[in-house]
């Protein structure tokens, strides 16, 4: 029997800014959700958040852009906004719902999803990641490192079952197309296209032995959708570990290094990718840095046995201390670049405004 998984996100509504999912909105969530187990709908589900984000886990058998499951998310949102989010007045409520009406997949609408079909392996561990204030293209140095780079994964070395090197998809969010890359043959060229991670973003790994999938994040740029910026995308990920793929350990050591990613506040900077444990996953100074959670879970029938919370590590704390160290050093540029992106990723803020009303007093340089 394939088991897939689906994880979808959201931001429907904020306590205190852009801070942290309030309480309620999760109770409400997980109640949606336990009566779609009891009907058959899902197998099983994990409710949690990472920042300001309502982050949905769900296995079923359904399939990858599977409408009942989509709908059910759709269902989620919505109704923790309208019963929830609105009554309390919580910050940017339905912030992520960019349309009035579920039109049957949720790519294209506004919430972020990664999904995964597989048959379960006589031991089934995943690793979901879900990270606040940035754009996918935050995953693509970890992807790198976790499935490309032998200095981060031994097992590309040691294992014979990896030693093939794996498939990566990268996606052109800007002209909606995606090629497939294979390392390590391919490798420059891949580096060349995920270096922009603003607009080429890895979506999915497979191994190349076998075309069997290892990670699928997800892609949703929210300004590209909405005409204006929205707020940051916030992308999710899941990545299949152990026996033929990474270990644990070494899908973890990609996050030691806090590399700066854009988002952070206004979606209009860089800063440093922390990892953070749940309870601190809430975002606050300079509504950042940008941050991201991890969660180990054993899949077994579907079952989601778990889960880890696995940057709740004192191994992680000096990279969070270098990460205050960055987000300290950067944050003294104020608005200037390179804390503040480029033009090309400002153009849905008041940039374009500020230059429209000043159009006629540009003259002639003498």
């Amino acid at each position: 029997m394939k088991i897939t998984v689906s994880l979808i996100k959201a931001d429907v509504g904020s306590l205190a800014g852009h801070h942290v999912v309030h309480e309620k909105q999760k109770e409400l969530a997980r109640k949606i959700l336990q009566e779609a187990k009891e009907t058959g709908l899902i197998i099983d589900y994990y409710v949690f958040n990472a920042g300001d984000d309502l982050e949905l886990l769900m296995t079923h058998t359904k399939g990858v852009n599977n409408s009942d499951i989509h709908g059910l998310a759709w269902k989620v949102f919505k109704e923790v906004t309208d019963k929830v989010s609105k009554p309390l007045k919580l910050y940017a409520a339905g912030q992520d719902l960019l349309v009035e009406a579920f039109s049957g997949n949720l790519r294209g609408m506004g919430p972020g999803v990664a999904e995964m079909e597989f048959e379960e392996r006589p031991s089934e561990p995943i690793v979901v990641f879900a990270a606040d204030k940035t754009e996918p293209g935050a995953w693509n140095l970890p992807l790198f490192k976790i499935f490309a780079d032998p200095f981060n994964t031994a097992g590309l070395v040691i294992d014979p079952r990896m030693h093939d090197g794996f498939d990566f998809v990268v996606m052109d969010v800007i002209e909606n197309k995606e090629v497939k890359l294979r390392c390590p043959s391919e490798m420059y060229d891949l580096l060349a296209l995920i270096g922009t991670p603003g607009r080429y973003v890895i979506s999915r790994v497979y191994r190349h032995s076998d075309g069997e999938i290892a990670a699928v994040a997800s892609t949703t740029r929210l300004s590209l959708i909405a005409g204006r910026y929205v707020g940051k995308d916030d992308p999710v990920l899941i990545v299949r570990a152990q026996h033929g793929f990474p270990a644990v350990g070494e899908i973890l050591e990609a996050f030691a290094f806090p590399h700066l990613v854009a988002g952070w506040m206004r979606g209009s900077h860089h800063g440093p990718l922390m990892p953070v444990s749940l309870r601190n996953a809430k975002c606050t100074r300079f509504d950042g840095p940008p941050r991201v959670v991890a969660l180990g879970f054993q899949v077994h029938e579907g079952y989601l046995e778990g889960p880890a919370d696995l940057f709740d590590d004192p191994a992680f704390d000096w990279t969070r201390m270098r990460a205050m160290e960055i987000a300290d050093y950067i944050r003294r540029h104020g608005p200037f670049m390179p804390h503040r992106l480029g033009p090309e990723e400002m153009e849905y803020t008041t940039l374009p405004a500020v230059l429209e009303k000043l159009k006629n007093r540009f003259v002639e340089a003498k």
